[in-house]
């Protein structure tokens, strides 16, 4: 990890040069007076309760908003001190997380409602939906929106979206960071720091330096980031203004290799006394089947932004935003894999025999560019009152994707540097490649990897679209809420056979030779153009002030190639000529201010169904004809209860069904999925709720615990794979020294459940971090 050196050089360069420029001007000034004002204000933006949405496609409060939504705020990232977006998305009920591998890259993949929303993930409102592992120390807070939502969003969106507001120059003079160190070799620093020059013209730097190991898990996983997002705004508090952003993150990780299932249908499992119960597998705690001199895990991602506002009056504002991102996603990594051998022993059925190390990679490099310009303001069409956002999107994106071969032979491990076969049968491992269930060998890697041979993929996917989005109000208790988007979204996909590829090398079967399909440098061009139309409605019925009872439809759109090369929905030959997935949510729902507006209660019921959905018939075509239902209740409560205690809490209840399937194929054989019709949905729990309540037992001293829960949830369509569920809790306290200096100790974990966070559809589970501790310093000023 050479480069996390020449990182923290870079971070410490610029923790010295911010300082210098700011705190020195910061804190050089009458230190009584200037320091009441800003922690004043600190303790202003500091809530777990938050009223209107960050993102200016929300045209109204939350509160008159008929949509579920919650928000991950700046004072609950504080209180837990997360440090990526899916430890964040753990406070939130109803999301889980699915897994990688290779085809599925190894990224951030949220289900929100029991659907995949890895390619509805944004910045600022703008789609950002590359493969990556994203961090925290940039962000000021996460909006989920729950529910079919692509009259919003735009293609995607099935379950909901998730947008991460960046941190961004403002007026103000503040300086504020954390230095922390804790178990499992846990070393983290993070500045944030805001100079207003005056004259309208402020910048803000943000700054990390992050490693640590897996807690739970000895010589094992390894995440190593630093990352740094400078901005600066001119024109504040005028008319016409204009904020410059860039965000860059840097990280080398070792990844987890997970921990295989006790499978129940195992292929070289036929006696069925040896069949397990689908959980993974009973060994200790923090398992490793990595193979650690070899697995890695690089990426780099770069946002750079420019927006200009004008206020063409008081009630109208035009806006541009345009953003150039680009993502590079680069790794191989092993996960436990029992189709080369036999995990049992066949004459005990006891799990002592041995699992292969099968590999997944991937090269990922894509470009983006997105251009938004907005309308958004107030008008009156006689006693009516609109608020408003008109706008138009143009994106461009392009991918390049390959993967690794390994010792020049094949893409999976599954030979070693001879070509010969891994034999993982039996009680002793052939070498390499195979190892122990219960004490799997830690092998140095003496062969190699390149991408030579391998095939490529360039796509290339560009949208333009147009919207409406309008909260009407008829009178102080009724509003009504409209939005249409029209989408043109085209792919194109260009696979370029390497000389690797078994269809280009042909084989052997019984001494019979069958020659290539395809040469090497031959290429397969597959397209997939296409444009729709989405659209929500809603109704709002405020009997008092503080609270409102609202109806909501709303619709959603999933072309082929959403993705755009860069996630888990690719495009391909057979199936690029279907039209769009079309999904649809009906919600109903109710949101109250108590106790002077300081605490916010909502509840919701709803049903979001999946029509036309793409499903297979034969090796060769696809039809839309499947179809899939969750339905839901919701509940949420967020803000304080006295001046000392706050809180945030929820529970979601998901009943999913699979209504309808097709068939699933390898090659030439195919498997019926049609008996799975009413099964419950993979990544799906029944039950899941979340808990974060702090209280300030003496000025000086605040304590917060919290507790996560969810049931069990299948890996796979046949539910026969599976991770349990569980209850893990954590807990906080924080020691305010004086006014601008604080020591916060976070005990994550703490009853050391092993639990496990993401269930793949065969082969592993992903198994969630042991207990850990760290000691953060935290000050501002």
């Amino acid at each position: 990890m050479a480069f996390i050196k020449t990182r923290k050089k870079i971070v410490s360069s610029a923790i010295v040069s911010s300082l210098s420029v700011m705190a020195g001007n910061a804190i050089a000034q009458d230190q009584v007076t200037q320091l009441d004002t800003i922690r004043a204000q600190a303790e202003a933006e500091q809530t777990l309760k938050v009223d209107k949405s960050a993102n200016s496609k929300f045209v109204a409060p939350l509160l008159d908003t008929p949509k579920s939504v919650s928000i991950i705020s700046k004072q609950l990232i504080a209180d837990t001190q997360v440090t990526t977006l899916s430890d964040a998305l753990r406070t939130v009920p109803g999301i889980t997380l699915g897994a990688g591998e290779g085809g599925n890259p190894n990224g951030d993949r949220p289900f929100i409602r029991g659907y995949n929303s890895e390619s509805s993930m944004y910045v600022d409102g703008v789609r950002s939906a590359t493969s990556q592992n994203r961090e925290m120390f940039a962000v000021e807070q996460v909006e989920v929106t729950k529910g079919s939502a692509s009259a919003m969003g735009g293609a995607g969106t099935t379950g909901g979206s998730i947008n991460m507001i960046s941190k961004v120059a403002k007026s103000g003079d503040f300086l504020e960071g954390s230095v922390g160190a804790g178990t499992d070799n846990y070393q983290r620093i993070t500045l944030d720091g805001n100079k207003d020059f005056g004259n309208g013209i402020a910048a803000r730097v943000a700054v990390l330096g992050h490693k640590n190991e897996k807690a739970g898990q000895a010589d094992g996983t390894e995440y190593a980031r630093a990352g740094i997002a400078p901005s600066i705004t001119f024109g504040l508090d005028t008319p016409t203004r204009a904020t410059l952003s860039y965000y860059y993150l840097k990280s080398d990780d070792t990844p987890d290799s997970g921990i295989p299932y006790n499978n129940p249908f195992a292929a070289n499992n036929t006696n069925a006394k040896y069949n397990g119960n689908g959980k993974p597998i009973d060994v200790k705690q923090g398992q490793y089947y990595g193979w650690k001199d070899r697995d890695f895990q690089k990426q780099e991602n770069q946002i750079g932004t420019i927006k200009l506002e004008h206020d063409l009056t008081d009630n109208l504002t035009i806006s541009n935003t345009a953003v150039y991102g680009n993502s590079k996603n680069d790794y191989l990594w092993t996960n436990p894999d029992d189709s080369k051998g036999n995990i049992y022993n066949t004459t005990t059925g006891a799990l002592t025999g041995n699992v292969w190390q099968r590999v997944n990679s991937r090269v990922a490099d894509t470009d983006t560019f997105t251009d938004q310009l907005a309308l958004t303001g107030k008008f009156n069409t006689g006693t009516l009152k609109h608020s408003f956002n008109l706008g138009a999107e143009y994106s461009d994106q392009k991918t390049d994707r390959t993967q690794y071969i390994i010792n020049s032979i094949d893409a999976t491990g599954t030979t070693d540097e001879n070509g010969n076969l891994y034999n993982c049968a039996g009680t002793t491992p052939s070498g390499p490649g195979c190892v122990s269930v219960n004490n799997p060998a830690k092998y140095a890697f003496n062969g190699s990897i390149s991408t030579n041979g391998a095939d490529q993929y360039n796509t290339q996917t560009k949208t333009n679209s147009i919207y409406f989005l309008d909260s009407i109000e008829f009178n102080p208790q009724w509003f009504l809420d409209l939005g249409v988007r029209w989408d043109k979204f085209d792919t194109e996909q260009t696979m370029t056979y390497g000389a690797r590829n078994t269809a280009v090398t042909g084989s052997t079967s019984n001494g019979v030779f069958t020659p290539p399909t395809k040469n090497a440098g031959d290429q397969v061009k597959t397209e997939s153009d296409t444009d729709f139309f989405t659209y929500q409605a809603g109704i709002t019925f405020k009997p008092v002030e503080n609270g409102s009872i609202y109806a909501s439809y709303a619709t959603s759109a999933n072309p082929v190639g959403v993705d755009a090369g860069d996630g888990s929905e690719g495009i391909g030959a057979s199936y690029s000529n279907l039209d769009p997935e079309e999904s649809r949510t009906f919600e109903i729902g109710t949101k109250w201010d108590l106790l002077q507006d300081r605490l916010n209660l909502t509840a919701a019921i709803f049903r979001t169904e999946k029509q036309n959905a793409r499903v297979q018939l034969t090796p060769t075509t696809y039809s839309n004809i499947g179809e899939s239902k969750v339905d839901g209740i919701e509940l949420g409560l967020n803000g304080k209860i006295t001046d000392k205690w706050d809180i945030s809490a929820g529970y979601t209840y998901l009943d999913s069904e699979a209504t309808k399937n097709g068939v699933s194929c390898r090659g030439a054989t195919c498997t019926d999925q049609t008996v799975f019709n009413g099964n419950q949905l993979p990544n799906v729990p029944k039950n899941s709720a979340t808990l974060w309540s702090t209280y300030q037992v003496i000025p000086q001293l605040t304590l917060g615990a919290g507790a996560t829960a969810m049931d069990k949830v299948y890996g796979d369509l046949a539910n026969t794979k599976y991770v349990p569920g569980y209850v893990r809790y954590d807990a906080m306290a924080r020691y305010n020294v004086n006014k601008n200096v604080d020591l916060q100790l976070n005990v994550n974990n703490l009853s050391d459940e092993r639990y496990f966070t993401k269930a793949y559809a065969s082969h592993y589970a992903t198994e969630a971090e042991g207990r850990s501790a760290v000691l953060s310093l935290n000050f501002k000023y």
